[in-house]
């Protein structure tokens, strides 16, 4: 009944606890499928994934040329045998009762999507903030009021937290096939807002079930000790803010304010980021994020869903972004 695909590349070091926690749920063998896509990995996380599939009969791997986490997915949901998908990062875990509860919930609902709480551990264990409230108690959420809340950073964008019926993968009456966007980053949030369009509702649940493991050096993350590392996620982020805009545009005008707000504050985080030495005259894509706060004072002055302190730092950052930057860099080291 339900698939969990598991993308993996260069992450032994964390395969077994990942892969442990699934071979614990539970959901009865029979109606759970591990599906473990090596993307190309060359640190023995495929062999070890091999070792584990050897052992557990509902556990396969699939072995493919590095070609990214969108990729690994997508050839996860080609071969995938489940009617239900879920997604786990290589380096989390999720609890035992997890995938039980969002089937029961699923078939017991009728809705093709259910979702549960995560929660942030440490390298060292440790539990950091909670990055989204989990609900006090079961309910739904309509599916424009779920891309409210992803515009207003209160909707969690990540597959890793639902279980999502096949169906809304495949072909629907446009004959469009739907599968994560290949080189880039961000890219739950990119398929979610437009996968929303295909279903009424969802379904949460008051559970946390997902544990991300928040390491720096991932993909989205600064790498330690590299100053002017510049994840790509900060440029996604920009261009899915930009795709939402049309969404909102063509399908639900009624929450346009909203997605002005998104593609302001996801500016100011790219500003914010961005390491000064390559704020350059040069560099087109930090010229046109700047030039956006500079076209669109007004709206930073006027658009109601804005915090205090967003606003502030947009109009501020209208203005000289990089001469902020390096006098907060002098602050910093003085």
């Amino acid at each position: 009944k339900v698939t969990v695909i598991v993308p993996v590349y260069n992450t032994k070091r964390y395969l077994s606890d990942c892969l442990d926690s699934l071979l614990a749920q539970t959901l009865a063998p029979e109606d759970l499928e591990i599906l473990v896509v090596d993307d190309g990995s060359t640190d023995g996380t495929g062999e070890l994934a091999d070792a584990y599939a050897a052992d557990h009969a509902n556990l396969r791997v699939i072995h493919q040329k590095n070609a990214g986490t969108s990729a690994a997915r997508n050839t996860g949901i080609n071969e995938a045998q489940g009617t239900y998908l879920g997604f786990v990062d290589s380096d989390d875990t999720v609890s035992p009762g997890m995938y039980e509860a969002l089937l029961e919930a699923a078939e017991r609902l009728g809705v093709p999507m259910v979702q549960t709480g995560r929660d942030e551990r440490a390298d060292d264990g440790s539990v950091l903030p909670m990055v989204v409230k989990v609900p006090e108690e079961e309910g739904f959420i309509l599916s424009e009021e779920m891309l409210f809340l992803l515009l207003l950073h209160e909707g969690d964008a990540s597959f890793c937290t639902k279980l999502t019926a096949r169906d809304l993968f495949e072909a629907d009456e446009e004959m469009s096939i739907l599968r994560f966007p290949v080189g880039e980053l961000n890219e739950d949030f990119q398929l979610l807002i437009r996968m929303l369009d295909r279903l009424e509702k969802l379904a949460v649940l008051p559970r946390t079930d997902y544990h991300v493991r928040y390491r720096l050096g991932s993909n989205s993350r600064k790498k330690a000790g590299q100053e002017d590392y510049f994840p790509s996620v900060f440029t996604d982020i920009v261009r899915n803010a930009d795709l939402a805009m049309e969404l909102v545009r063509s399908e639900h005008p009624g929450i346009l304010p909203v997605a002005k707000r998104f593609a302001l504050v996801q500016r100011l985080d790219y500003l914010l980021h961005i390491p000064v030495s390559q704020m350059t005259p040069d560099h087109a894509f930090y010229q046109e994020t700047a030039q956006y706060l500079k076209r669109n004072r007004r709206e930073i002055l006027i658009n109601p869903y804005l915090s205090p302190k967003e606003r502030r730092n947009l109009w501020l950052m209208s203005f000289a972004p990089r001469t902020l930057r390096a006098l907060h860099k002098k602050v910093k080291k003085a």
